[in-house]
């Protein structure tokens, strides 16, 4: 079932339910992935890589916005931005623990040959690639910086 699918079922459970919070990110989520399509040109259907980085953005979005509100005190604001948050990420793949991470930077640093924190750069790009959708890009760059220096 795709991605637009499984987003269109959860906006009629949401619907039925009378869950506002649900249907707002379930929408936001529907909006950015026509969005990207429309903006792809003629290509019917997105990857999947490119629904997993519409939705992780989104989450990023969210807890980026609910942290903010967070620093000002806003408790009430920052409530809804994180609960639509877990709603998003429910629509993305088992993230990887940090040791996880570790292991498989570790790999490529050991295959590469990589040392020292002017490789940073190319170690990065390396895992980003390999963990896409698996893990985000804040715990890859401080794993990779932690075990480069």
């Amino acid at each position: 079932m795709s991605l637009q699918t499984q987003i269109m079922d959860a906006i009629k459970t949401a619907m039925k339910a009378k869950d506002t919070v649900a249907l707002e990110a379930l929408r936001a989520v529907k909006s950015e992935l026509l969005l990207a399509q429309t903006q792809s040109g003629a290509q019917a259907d997105l990857t999947e890589e490119e629904e997993i980085k519409i939705l992780q953005k989104l989450v990023k979005q969210r807890k980026d916005s609910a942290n903010i509100f967070s620093e000002q005190g806003r408790a009430d604001l920052a409530e809804p931005e994180l609960a639509q948050a877990a709603i998003i990420e429910k629509f993305l793949p088992e993230q990887l623990s940090e040791e996880e991470v570790q292991k498989i930077v570790g790999e490529i640093i050991s295959n590469g040959g990589f040392s020292g924190m002017s490789s940073m750069g190319q170690v990065m790009g390396i895992a980003t690639k390999e963990l896409a959708g698996k893990a985000d890009g804040k715990t890859i760059s401080s794993v990779v910086k932690s075990l480069l220096s």
